[in-house]
């Protein structure tokens, strides 16, 4: 069976604090590492109350020092959002801290909204420059060179690993023309999938880190005992990206009973397209579903996306989902 891997939204949910979010993902960071995940990544997300992981590096310091084997990392750092010798600097103090062990994810997207950009004193266009910053970044992590200038210490020289994130083709083709493993968050943009996948093989050029291609693929999973168990776990999600439709931002909600009361036919149809990459059912039909999804996307790892209300629900999810996949 192809690795299984964990993203987590550090999510905040009604009548918690970011404190006990960030105290949870520890404690599921740990879960992942006995369950035996490869890798546990967390996202920059800014000016959003239901995610406490605006802080990325810190949080990925927090939890690696929280834990002992599993790799963490960044999924991903929005790299228009900062400069490349800053980000250097912190993943190289990562590596340095936890070394082989630390995973850097770039995306090109701000991780918010252009208000929240301004608050950040950063330039919209900067994304325009995302491909010669992620090469300005990559050789200020690669060994000194004679008469170099500039350095980031820790950094020159840990070759902290590299991944491209994307949800369209952009991101595939650059990570394709650079070498890089890449990340496609089909979990909340399903639609260029196979499309992105397929530039991404097709126009790899081996490098000396990467001689192959490595392909990860995002997945929305919910693993319970019966199948009307996880379809009313979902509802967490499904609530999450109804409001996201309609523009509202909030606290991560419970389960409901009925989610039909809850949306629009038109709030059904968006959220039910940004979720068609969902895998929700009892053990044997994920089983089923979840090795077709691989066989499907030619997927070298997955990327599992949890989103369940309840701290010990989300943790038997994917217990229960390293028992099927085994």
């Amino acid at each position: 069976m192809i690795p299984l891997s964990i993203l987590d939204l550090v999510p905040v949910i009604q009548g918690s604090t970011p404190r006990e979010a960030l105290h949870r993902s520890l404690d599921l960071a740990q879960h992942a590492e006995r369950l035996g995940y490869t890798r546990y990544w967390v996202a920059e997300h800014h000016n959003m109350v239901g995610i406490a992981s605006a802080a990325t590096s810190v949080v990925i310091g927090y939890l690696a020092g929280g834990t002992t084997t599993i790799r963490v990392g960044a999924g991903g750092i929005m790299l228009p959002n900062h400069s490349p010798l800053v980000i250097a600097e912190q993943f190289g103090t990562l590596e340095s801290l936890y070394p082989g062990r630390i995973d850097l994810g770039l995306g090109r997207a701000p991780g918010t909204d252009q208000v929240t950009v301004r608050a950040m004193r950063r330039d919209p266009r900067a994304s325009d420059q995302f491909p010669d910053d992620v090469q300005e970044l990559q050789a200020l992590l690669a060994p000194t060179r004679p008469g170099q200038r500039i350095q980031a210490v820790p950094g020159a020289g840990l070759q902290v690993p590299l991944w491209i994130l994307g949800s369209s083709l952009f991101g595939a083709q650059l990570a394709a023309a650079l070498g890089l493993p890449y990340a496609f968050a089909s979990h909340f943009a399903p639609a260029s999938l196979h499309e992105a996948l397929a530039l991404y093989h097709r126009g790899y050029k081996p490098s000396a880190a990467n001689p192959r291609p490595h392909a990860m693929v995002g997945v929305n999973v919910i693993v319970a005992d019966t199948d009307a168990e996880a379809r009313r776990l979902f509802t967490t999600l499904q609530q999450a990206f109804t409001d996201l439709h309609r523009g509202a931002r909030g606290l991560q909600k419970p389960p409901i009973d009925d989610i039909d009361a809850y949306w629009t036919p038109a709030e059904k149809l968006q959220a039910s397209s940004m979720l068609a990459c969902a895998i929700v059912w009892s053990p044997a039909t994920v089983r089923a579903e979840l090795t077709r999804f691989a066989a499907d996307t030619a997927a070298d790892e997955l990327m599992v996306v949890t989103s369940v209300f309840d701290h010990e629900a989300r943790k038997r999810s994917y217990a229960l989902l390293t028992e099927l996949w085994r």
